[in-house]
């Protein structure tokens, strides 16, 4: 593949951290995107990603299929030599099955009160 078919990607964190700048060829998918991302996460950040669904990947203000490829994607034409920045949305955690459990279980304590006056 030639070096001009290549698109040069990084991946910009909720933080303005970076990952990459990293060459992908056209028919790379969001998914294998994702992957690669999951792998270079930044050990010392909070709250990562654990898996590809907990990540949205946005450019050009669209968030990225999955399934699709990066041509497929229509990813804007940069200049010759330039980084195309995607920013990088990590779904907040599910709360725990169990906690939430304990809360519904529990009595509710409902309230009402009428005044006349």
């Amino acid at each position: 593949m030639a070096s001009e078919d290549l698109i040069e990607l990084k991946f910009r964190l909720a933080d303005g951290t970076d990952i990459g700048p990293t060459k992908y060829g056209p028919a790379t998918t969001v998914a294998s995107l994702k992957e690669k991302i999951l792998a270079q996460w930044p050990e010392e950040k909070e709250n990562g990603p654990k898996t590809i669904n907990d990540v949205k990947l946005i450019n050009a203000g669209k968030i990225l299929e999955n399934n699709r490829t990066l041509a497929e994607s229509r990813l804007p034409v940069g200049l010759p030599g330039g980084v195309i920045t995607m920013h990088v949305v990590v779904r907040a955690p599910l709360p725990d099955k169990n906690r939430d459990k304990v809360h519904k279980d529990s009595p509710s304590k409902m309230c009402c009160s009428c005044s006349i006056l």
